[in-house]
């Protein structure tokens, strides 16, 4: 299993609030059967509109953790968005805080959501802005989030902290795992009476 504990990269600065599932990825990208190729179309609405978008902005092209606002995440509960994040190439959201769905789609990935207060966030925006390829650290072991020599505490609900920390997140893996134990089961089940593995 795969532990998450740490992830450090560049940012994108997106310092909006209420940034909702059908402006991570356009409705129309729905109906797609798998997700390969999901993530060149995150923000593509809003980068359309926005010839500044920081998504399109060469800058923050090779960003790995997104900074965004208050919200983040609102509205349907689409996988879709988290996917399209996490193929874009940004493993890890902080932002002050996130819709539960979308963070939990988020946790289920191992893209680790974390929150700071709003004035932090704000000057953190403002660093990337200013020196864009300025390294982030997000820990989920010392719950902080740093760059060069300044740590500023972040929060993350324990459950999904733990899961990540642990590599409990991954829940393919644990299946996989316990594969024997769940053959055993399976074979005293009587309505799985033959069941073949």
């Amino acid at each position: 299993m795969s532990k998450v504990q740490q992830v450090s990269g560049s940012g994108i600065p997106l310092f909006l609030d209420d940034i909702d599932t059908d402006r991570i990825i356009p409705a129309r990208y729905l109906r797609c059967v798998t997700f390969d190729g999901i993530g060149q179309y995150a923000f593509e609405d809003d980068r359309k509109q926005d010839p500044n978008h920081p998504f399109d902005d060469a800058k923050f092209k090779a960003g790995s953790i997104l900074v965004s606002g208050r919200n983040f995440g609102c509205g349907s509960s689409r996988e879709h968005a988290p996917q399209s994040l996490m193929r874009w190439g940004v493993k890890a959201v902080v932002a002050e805080s996130f819709a539960e769905i979308f963070f939990g789609n988020c946790t289920s990935l191992g893209i680790p959501c974390v929150t700071l207060p709003r004035a932090e966030l704000a000057k953190l925006c403002e660093q990337i802005k200013s020196n864009p390829p300025k390294l982030l650290t997000v820990d989920l072991v010392a719950q902080v989030v740093s760059t060069g020599n300044e740590s500023i505490p972040s929060q993350m609900p324990e459950s999904a902290r733990s899961a990540l920390t642990s590599g409990n997140w991954d829940f393919l893996a644990q299946l996989l795992d316990n594969k024997d134990a769940i053959r055993a089961t399976a074979g005293k089940l009587p309505y799985l009476n033959g069941f073949k593995s």
